[in-house]
């Protein structure tokens, strides 16, 4: 169903009365046309996680109801310009759909696109904190009061095919047109490569196809037996290749599709989710889910009878499940739950059977804030995270290790990697210190899942055993603490915060969850706990160098050992220290080309002690022609942007920028980016990294600082270029000087064999300029 979003409610009514009207003449050919079930079936347990530490202390955390307006879940509300988004029910997230016709504004050029609308709606939905689920569309019937009707751009005038839908009174374009295609194709590459990863969407409707986005043009669709109306949907061939440019438009944002069986099911094989608009309603005579499956008294063309048809009833693994809850029903949804009544089917069941994440949910403003079955509701939709235990010892120092086992009562996982982060809280409440770790909170998948009848494993419902409480670990150096009394914390960074200080924090269902997003794991003693610490730790072993430039040595080594707990590892070169690391690993920089070196390590702990000198390793760093291998040195040869290629033959360009026309200048050699909150720039790899350990960005900033302005994405990691990891711990600085900042690639996650694209994303906040001498890897 499309989202009520029309001028005014006598439309909607009629609207929605129509609909039911022509349901009964709608579904009898649907269910001639559904297949026999081929059920995908009970999908293979995940393996059980490690056990915890038995070294560490457990400490138990007391559980409590979820928060309600947790980020990426529950209820979205629409988008009303100027209006406050945080009214209601809580919730966290936005719904908006836009007219293709609004962004691709120039009648002369569909290669042009004004992102302004979009900008300005994500900018406004993140000022209150919350992300957005967003759809674009080219036939809406009436408008939707602030969006045409006709969203047709202008430049398909004279080169596409137009059709009118006479019983909603829309122009079709005709979606087999090789120009609307390649224009549509074009379109979605630019989305991708503009708005992936944008902290600011949660989630994507694929959209463009059909009435409302909604990849269907009824009664002018497939269905054209014992009707007079032409088929305006595209063949499938058609409809798959709008799937292929979404799927490879989008690699870390989520997208969402109408149908399973949409382009003849090609999408249940690529990562894209699933969008019921007409959730958990019944409908026909007599009346018939188009939710749940046939075997729960669903109708032929339901949505999980589609997905259970194509195998894809187990999607929800890796792909999000959004959609609406149906308008008709929205303010009695809840009233019957867990097990529906009249035209509500059972809610329980809808949400467990489709693993429902998000919907659109207009009508939850008026819910009663206290009401204990919607409550019941968000909190069983997507994931319910609570921690049971922490693992730590209760007084620590030095290097120690630091535990937790989460568990997820919801139905599905939560679908990104953000940073889970561990803090040190003081006995006033502030945070003295964080460490951030590498847990995956997507690896936490839900406890139980509700099998289909057509599985046949039992009368329904039967819950069987899916997920397991998973336990992550992470090794934290307390090295510059003061001894005292402190508080193990955790908390989730959403990275909507790098956009707005209102971001909604991610929360456990935990007793101790605090309103700062810091969860409670237990008291900590840091210190000895005893006596005066005397004894120095092992001698490190195993010095070696694994890789080294011109200019720069890197060292590692196998960790040494003490009794309280090794504190960190001075690095010696002959008989001067230069340098410390709190991990077994080192680089040294500016260094003279074809010269030996001799290096020694020691460690020490918390109270000074320092072990004996190791074995001493000499490396020799390379000629000065070993200049790695070069992305861009922005040289005039290619030249930039206009040949549209970087020093490794592939694509390079950028848009948005204040100068250049948009894709940044390079006058003297350098790229000059000038960027206020908006600008992107791209540069393909998809060069097998392997013998190379570094990305090198020679870079300057017009202000300095300029360093949590922009995020850097590489091999599947995308952050804030301030919030990668240097060589020894510290974090990239931007300064007013050029500076080779050198970014350990294995060290950041990032996939050295599959590199792809090299990006960097303006729209984080911030205005200033930044010039890039070089980009290498080495």
């Amino acid at each position: 169903m499309p989202a009520l979003l029309l001028p005014s409610r006598r439309l909607r009514r009629a609207l929605l009365a129509a609909l039911a009207a022509v349901a009964l003449a709608l579904f009898p050919a649907a269910q001639a046309w559904a297949a026999a079930p081929v059920p995908g079936g009970v999908p293979p347990r995940p393996p059980a996680p490690v056990a915890p530490d038995p070294s560490l202390q457990a400490h138990p955390l007391a559980a409590a109801p979820g928060p309600l307006d947790n980020p990426l879940k529950g209820f979205a509300r629409f988008y009303w310009p100027g209006a406050d988004q945080n009214t209601g029910y809580p919730h966290s997230l936005t719904w908006s759909y836009f007219g293709l016709s609004e962004l691709m504004t120039d009648p002369a050029d569909c290669s042009k696109y004004n992102w302004s609308i979009l900008d300005s709606a994500l900018n406004e939905i993140a000022s209150y904190g919350n992300q957005a689920a967003v759809r674009f569309y080219l036939e809406y019937p009436g408008g939707s009061g602030s969006h045409p009707a006709n969203a047709i751009p202008r430049c398909f005038d004279g080169h596409v095919t137009y059709r009118t839908n006479t019983y909603w009174g829309t122009t079709s374009p005709d979606y087999d047109s090789p120009y609307l295609l390649d224009a549509l194709g074009d379109f979605i590459a630019a989305f991708g490569a503009r708005y992936d990863g944008d902290p600011r969407i949660g989630f994507i409707h694929l959209g463009l196809i059909g009435l409302w986005g909604e990849w269907h043009t009824w009664p002018f669709d497939t269905d054209t037996s014992g009707d007079t109306h032409p088929n305006f949907m595209p063949t499938d061939a058609h409809a798959a290749q709008i799937l292929q440019a979404y799927d490879n438009a989008f690699n870390r944002t989520k997208l969402e599709m109408r149908y399973p069986d949409s382009a003849a099911g090609a999408g249940t094989n690529r990562d894209i989710g699933y969008h019921d608009d007409s959730f958990c309603y019944k409908e026909g005579s007599p009346l018939a889910g188009v939710t749940l499956p046939r075997s729960l008294g669903g109708a032929g063309y339901a949505q999980l009878e589609r997905a259970l048809s194509h195998g894809a009833e187990n999607k929800w693994i890796t792909a999000s499940m959004g959609g609406e809850v149906r308008p008709e029903i929205q303010s009695s949804a809840f009233a019957s739950w867990p097990g529906g009544s009249g035209q509500v089917d059972n809610m329980k069941a809808c949400i467990e059977l489709e693993h429902t994440t998000w919907k659109i949910n207009e009508q939850s403003q008026s819910y009663a804030a206290g009401d204990p079955n919607v409550a019941a509701a968000v909190r069983l939709m997507g994931y319910d995270l609570t921690v049971d235990n922490a693992y730590f010892k209760d007084t620590a120092s030095g290097t120690t290790n630091v535990g937790v086992r989460i568990r997820n009562n919801g139905v599905a996982p939560f679908y990104y990697p953000w940073t889970v982060t561990l803090g040190l809280k003081n006995s006033a409440g502030t945070v003295v210190r964080t460490f951030d770790t590498s847990w995956d909170l997507r690896t936490v998948m839900p406890l139980k899942i509700r099998a289909f009848p057509d599985w046949g494993v039992g009368s329904d419902p039967t819950y069987l055993d899916y997920g397991h409480p998973q336990y992550f670990q992470a090794g934290v150096n307390l090295s510059g603490v003061p001894n005292g009394g402190y508080q193990w914390v955790l908390r989730v960074k959403n990275p909507l915060e790098t956009v707005s200080s209102n971001a909604k924090k991610l929360r456990f269902a935990n007793a101790t969850q605090g309103a700062d997003g810091w969860l409670g794991l237990g008291p900590v003693t840091v210190g000895s706990g005893g006596g005066q610490d005397t004894t120095a730790p092992t001698t490190p072993t195993g010095l070696t160098s694994p890789s080294r430039t011109a200019s720069s040595v890197t060292l590692s080594w196998t960790a040494a050992t003490d009794d309280v707990g090794v504190a960190g590892y001075r690095i010696h070169r002959g008989a001067t220290q230069v340098g410390t690391s709190a991990t077994t690993s080192f680089t040294e920089t500016g260094l003279n080309p074809a010269t030996s070196y001799t290096y020694t390590v020691r460690a020490y702990d918390a109270a000074g002690n320092t072990s004996a000198a190791s074995a001493p390793v000499t490396v020799v760093t390379l000629p000065a022609t070993s200049a790695g291998l070069v992305v861009d040195d922005f040289d005039g040869n290619p030249a930039y942007p206009s040949a549209a290629r970087n020093d490794l033959g592939r694509w390079t360009g950028g848009n948005c920028f204040l100068n250049g026309g948009g894709s940044g200048a390079v006058p003297g050699g350098a790229l000059s980016l000038r960027y206020d909150n908006c600008g992107w720039f791209g540069s393909d790899v998809y060069t097998d990294l392997s013998a190379y350990t570094h990305l090198v960005v020679r870079i300057k900033g017009a202000a300095g600082g300029e360093q949590a302005h922009f995020h850097l994405g590489l091999g599947g990691v995308t952050k804030a270029f301030g919030d990668f990891t240097l060589d020894g711990g510290g974090r990239p600085a931007i300064t007013t000087a050029y500076k080779d900042i050198r970014l350990p690639m294995s060290a950041n996650g990032i996939n050295r064999a599959s590199p792809g694209q090299l990006a960097m994303g303006f729209w984080y906040g911030g205005n200033s300029t930044v010039t890039i001498d070089s980009l290498t890897f080495e």
